[in-house]
């Protein structure tokens, strides 16, 4: 019995140390943090047609340039970002998920959420911790012809856009996604 369950115990080891974030001795600073959403707003605005007016239009813009999600069975993404209001930084935030399910393996990806009115982020500030289809949902943006932004869905009050480094991703989601506020 003890052999069956040493895999699960290191699986359980190795998710829970990628998962759990860097460490105090590798965290990232507040320039890295900035510096890696700057470079991630950038290449969104400059890839996709109708990206630069959403981003004008939005209340805020939530942007963590690097979430690394791992799994060996039981799996889990963590990554930290900033929070945008009119251009300037109005917070570092983290976004953490745990997820069950056939999974192997470590992405990593970009994800930027748009508040498209004051009273969607102004319900995101309420909370101390915003899960994702709890507290508020996030309608995630996919690309419509000839690589523009499906407008369709824009009209949402907080929209979502996952990336790699081949551009936007799809059939994905941040449902169960914790999204807090941290110090830097």
């Amino acid at each position: 019995m003890k052999v069956l369950f040493a895999p699960l115990i290191v699986a359980f080891i190795a998710v829970g140390g990628i998962v759990a974030g860097p460490s105090a001795g590798h965290a990232a600073s507040a320039e890295e943090i900035n510096r890696d959403a700057n470079e991630t707003l950038q290449s969104f605005v400059r890839q996709f047609g109708g990206a630069r007016e959403l981003a004008q239009k939005a209340a805020g813009i939530l942007v963590f340039p690097s979430v690394v999600k791992a799994g060996i069975g039981i799996g889990g993404e963590y990554g930290e970002g900033i929070l945008l209001t009119h251009k300037q930084i109005a917070g570092y935030y983290n976004l953490i998920s745990a997820s069950f399910g056939f999974q192997l393996g470590v992405q990593e990806r970009s994800v930027i959420i748009m508040f498209m009115t004051q009273e969607a982020l102004d319900a995101f500030y309420r909370r101390a911790g915003w899960k994702v289809g709890v507290d508020g949902s996030v309608a995630i943006i996919t690309l419509g012809v000839g690589g523009s932004i499906d407008t369709d869905k824009a009209t949402q009050p907080v929209i979502g856009f996952i990336l790699d480094q081949a551009g936007l991703m799809y059939n994905l989601t941040l449902e169960g996604s914790k999204i807090s506020r941290i110090e830097r």
